[in-house]
Parts: C-alpha cells; sequence; structure tokens
C-alpha cells in the first residue's frame, strides 16, 4: 500500500527512518518499488543523469512531467515527488500553483519539491500547499542556486551559515512546507535541523541524524561515473556490468558466434522450408 504523509509522520514518532530514491524512468522505478523503497523523486538532476545535460538548469516541465508519467507507472504503490525545474515557480505564485499541479493532474505525482528559502520562495511554498498540494523545501546544497552559491559546495560549515540554514527551514515550515530535503551540509548541522523540525527532514549528504537518506539512484548503482559526491555509497556496480555485457556482444556478432541458428532463431518446418527453397529457385 502506498505510503502517505501521515505515514511518514507516524514513522518519525516511531523511530523509523525513511528511505528516498530517485527515478527517473519505468523500469528503475519498477525495481524501487518491488525492493520496498518508501519514496521516489523525480528529480531535475534527470538532466545530468538521463539527458546529458552539464547542469539542471536546461531541463523543462515536459521533461519532468514525462519522467514522472514513466515512474508512476513503474511504481503505482510508492509515493512519488516531482521536482519543480528551474524558471517553473521562480516567476509568480500564479505560475508556480500552475505547475505543481501538472505534476499532479497529469503525471500522479503526490509530492513536488522546489529548492531555496527567499520571500518568494516561501511565498510560493505557502500558494502550493494553498492550492492542496503537497510541497517539500529543499535547502543546503541548491543546484538551481549554483551560481549564487559559487558552486557545488557543502552549505552550513561555519556557525552562522549553519544557523542561517535552521533559520530557513523554520521559515518553510511555516509556509506550510510538508517535508525538507537538506543537502550538503555537516551532520550536526542536519542533527540541528531535524531535531528542531516538526516535520520530516530528509537527507541527502547530511549526516545519520536526519529522519530518512536520500540518493540518486545512477550514483549508487556505479552508472553515473562523471563524478561521485563524498556522501555517496555505491551499492552495485552496474556500469560495469553494462559495459562489459556491450563489450561482449559486439564479439560476438562479429565473430558471427551470435545469433545462433539454433538456440536465438526462429524455426520453419521442413516441409515448408522445402516448399520456400523450391517457389525461390522458381523467382529467381
Amino acid at each position: 500500500m502506498k505510503k502517505t504523509i501521515l505515514d511518514f509522520n507516524r514513522m518519525i514518532e516511531e523511530g523509523e527512518k525513511i528511505t528516498y530514491l530517485t527515478a527517473y524512468d519505468y523500469l528503475t522505478a519498477k525495481y524501487q518499488e518491488r525492493a520496498g523503497v518508501d519514496m521516489i523523486l523525480v528529480g531535475d538532476s534527470m538532466g545530468m543523469v538521463s539527458l546529458g545535460y552539464d547542469t539542471t538548469f536546461p531541463v523543462t516541465m515536459d521533461d519532468m512531467i514525462r519522467a514522472c508519467q514513466a515512474v508512476r507507472r513503474g511504481a503505482p504503490n510508492t509515493f512519488i515527488i516531482g521536482d519543480m525545474p528551474y524558471l517553473s515557480y521562480q516567476i509568480s505564485d500564479e505560475q508556480a500553483v500552475e505547475n505543481a499541479g501538472r505534476f499532479v493532474k497529469e503525471a500522479g505525482c503526490d509530492a513536488i519539491k522546489l529548492e531555496g528559502c527567499t520571500p518568494a520562495i516561501t511565498s510560493r511554498v505557502r500558494a502550493i500547499s494553498e492550492a492542496g498540494i503537497l510541497a517539500s523545501g529543499h535547502l543546503g546544497l541548491t543546484p538551481q542556486f549554483a551560481g549564487q552559491l559559487g558552486g557545488y559546495k557543502a552549505q552550513g560549515k561555519t556557525a552562522d551559515t549553519a544557523l542561517k540554514l535552521l533559520a530557513q527551514a523554520a521559515e518553510i515550515e511555516q509556509a506550510g512546507a510538508a517535508m525538507i530535503l537538506v543537502e550538503g551540509v555537516p551532520s550536526i548541522v542536519g542533527k540541528a535541523m531535524t531535531e528542531r523540525a516538526g516535520i520530516p527532514i530528509l537527507g541527502i549528504g547530511a549526516g545519520s541524524h536526519t529522519h530518512g537518506q536520500l540518493l540518486i539512484y545512477a550514483d549508487m548503482v556505479g552508472m553515473y561515473d562523471n563524478f561521485t559526491p563524498k556522501f555517496v555509497k555505491k551499492y552495485a556496480n552496474v556500469g560495469a556490468e553494462l559495459l562489459r555485457g556491450f563489450e561482449d556482444y559486439i564479439k560476438d556478432v562479429r565473430s558471427g558466434s551470435f545469433p545462433d541458428d539454433v538456440e536465438h532463431t526462429y524455426s520453419i518446418s521442413d516441409s515448408e522450408a522445402k516448399k520456400l527453397k523450391e517457389l525461390l529457385e522458381k523467382n529467381k
């Protein structure tokens, strides 16, 4: 049965950790649901992981909706969060509500996520929540603000910046966020945010004390090897297996050992084969 925000709050009360992974396609989502993951984030990280961009900025709403639809088909019984891409919510509350609504209406998402904490962003969170849509905040290392942050760097590494992040978390929660993702902060900051929050705090590179953990699936199974963040633990090396399979296929085709005319080829009866040969001879 698909979990709800009430289930996540109950898990927190009972001290049970929430498991959270990204997915961008039907097959990955299907296997994650079979494994029993609690939540799936269809992140704008698909821009880098699936679409081959250098950043998340080129990802469009249509890209995200199509990916969310595929993930929902693969994981019909899992809580799915759609990630609002760059410039899908920054312009106005009305734009933010309309695009958040697309995730729910067109893709069957259970919630949306948006980055940052400015007066404009808190207004967007409030408007989306008031429209009846669950909203997740995203603080710390926020890729859509990478230019202002000076790159993809850990945040909250001084006492002052850590306190600023804690204040932002309180603002986002007060604005109506149902949960917050905190990324790339020291463990002590993730712990302090979690202890002060009245909503689920999910961490990615935020230490072990948050209510749950997120990883980008392609990082943790060894498929995305452009770079590996410090906080990633690799649970498989799917990339190496794919490479081996592709190389073996190329070798077999070039050597003539694949396909095998018995094991990998459709058969025809001897009588039909004889008839076909006779017809081919007549039609030379």
